[in-house]
């Protein structure tokens, strides 16, 4: 009975110790995207935005001759040495972070991958330790240079003390691990349960979407001070709902974001009236027997997508300016006695960008219907064929009820992401005498934050705050709509 006890309780601090293990990498690799905790700003000649991962990744952003360093350098402040040093003492403890990082991966393994998994943080704890004391040094030997005033050499405190911590506790539990962990069976494989294995196989893919998609939150702080490039976030900038207030406040700015919207209502709108031509045109294309031909509109159709906007500008500068094929065409056949430039009129503006992302992206859109056509049972087609269905009574009333699933959960996506149109298109189409009714919110957000202004920034953030709530808010009212009259739902 003792015994029961004894092993109860140290399965119990073996299951907490892991978890604790588990907790400190996870607070290492943020740190390491993180600017404020990272100890290799050595100097306020660094950018003060670098998280150790940027450093690692991108030398060239933060030593390169865009930054200030190359000044530092010519000057004598600091010597290229130096520079290589804090570089190579970032690259260790980034190599540290990473042993601890896999070595939490192997602790969801059978007890031999966990052990290997501590022999590898063992190492990169002691290695970290090693890196982050070898910056602490390096910091204050150029704190005590006679150059340190004008290199601006400082000592990130925080930095160093959080990594220091972290890779001590990591340290402390690793060998803590190693003492209770039992020793694995004579003969036995590394191992790791199904759901562990893939849970990490998509745990790449998690971290990109945090990084991408929720880490930018954190700039939304920017709309709460009076911020510019060229100054830090301080209680002195911080001006509350400052922003938020004048966003509505002003009657112009009403009228001017009422336009905004509706231009993006509307262009949205018509994207949603017509999402099911993508569906159509893979039904109609699946209908094509001859492979041949088949693959050659598949391609033709598709090709477009991969062609920047930009590149596609340009096509239609060369066909619709006043100068273009077109026009040319039409006055030496006598049917158009001026050139208009079409490009510059405004009338039917919605239509015409509607036309070019329709020709621009259908046949990309198609490729998930293909795909769904294909898995849908040849028997039913034969069934029906034998019943004397014809083709278009058999893509009726087997094809398409087949893709329906697909269709509403593209289209409830679709809806979820109708304030968001795009930047590109409409950038490289707009004009001063088309601006009006082809500003959608994301270029009015671009507009307001990079060229009205560097002042302009906080509204823009503030903008971008709004479309991201109504985003959501449409999402969740989609799928609960779906749920109502569907009986189905993808959140």
């Amino acid at each position: 009975m003792t015994k029961s006890v004894s092993s109860n309780v140290g399965q119990r601090a073996l299951n907490i110790l892991l978890i604790a293990f588990r907790a400190v990498a996870v607070l290492l690799c943020l740190a390491a995207f993180t600017s404020y905790f990272n100890p290799a700003l050595l100097s306020a000649r660094l950018p003060n935005s670098a998280s150790l991962f940027t450093i690692i990744s991108s030398y060239s952003s933060v030593f390169g001759n865009n930054t200030t360093i190359p000044r530092a350098l010519t000057q004598g402040w600091v010597t290229q040495g130096v520079i290589w040093q804090i570089y190579f003492g970032a690259v260790f403890v980034g190599l540290a972070v990473a042993a601890v990082a896999a070595a939490a991966c192997m602790s969801l393994g059978n007890n031999k991958l966990r052990r290997l998994g501590l022999k590898v943080a063992l190492s990169g704890s002691i290695a970290g330790l090693g890196g982050t004391l070898f910056l602490t040094l390096l910091a204050t030997s150029l704190n005590a240079a006679d150059t340190a005033t004008n290199f601006q050499a400082l000592m990130p405190t925080m930095g160093f003390a959080v990594n220091f911590a972290l890779f001590g506790v990591a340290l402390l539990v690793g060998l803590m691990l190693w003492k209770l962990l039992p020793q694995p069976v004579e003969g036995e494989k590394y191992e790791m349960d199904t759901k562990f294995r893939l849970f990490l196989m998509i745990m790449p893919f998690l971290v990109l979407v945090a990084l991408f998609a929720y880490l930018p939150l954190w700039g939304w702080r920017y709309a709460f001070f009076d911020y510019r490039p060229d100054l830090s976030l301080t209680n002195e900038n911080f001006v509350g709902f400052k922003w938020f207030r004048f966003l509505f406040e002003e009657p112009a700015r009403r009228n001017e974001l009422a336009r905004v919207l509706t231009n993006t209502f509307a262009l949205s709108g018509i994207g949603l009236a017509t999402a099911w031509l993508p569906m159509v045109f893979a039904i109609f294309l699946a209908e094509i027997k001859a492979n041949k031909p088949r693959k050659v509109v598949q391609t033709l159709t598709t090709i477009p997508n991969f062609i920047s906007w930009v590149l596609v500008y340009s096509v239609a500068f060369a066909i619709f300016s006043t100068e273009g094929f077109l026009n040319w065409a039409l006055i030496e056949m006598g049917i158009m006695g001026d050139s208009p430039n079409h490009l510059l009129d405004s009338n039917n503006m919605w239509l015409k960008m509607w036309l070019w992302g329709t020709w621009k992206g259908l046949g990309w859109s198609a490729i998930i219907y293909i795909a769904g056509i294909s898995s849908i049972d040849p028997q039913l087609y034969e069934a029906a064929k034998a019943d004397g269905a014809g083709r278009f009574k058999r893509m009726w009333h087997i094809t398409v009820p087949g893709l329906l699933p697909t269709f509403f959960v593209l289209l409830l996506l679709a809806i979820a992401n109708v304030l968001s149109n795009g930047l590109e298109q409409y950038l490289v189409f707009q004009n001063p005498a088309n601006k009006d009714t082809i500003e959608v919110l994301d270029l009015y957000i671009y507009n307001y934050g990079i060229e009205a202004g560097r002042n302009q920034i906080p509204l823009a953030t503030v903008v971008g705050m709004f479309k991201s709530v109504i985003s959501v808010t449409l999402l969740f009212a989609a799928n609960r709509a779906s749920k109502w009259l569907r009986g189905e739902t993808i959140v």
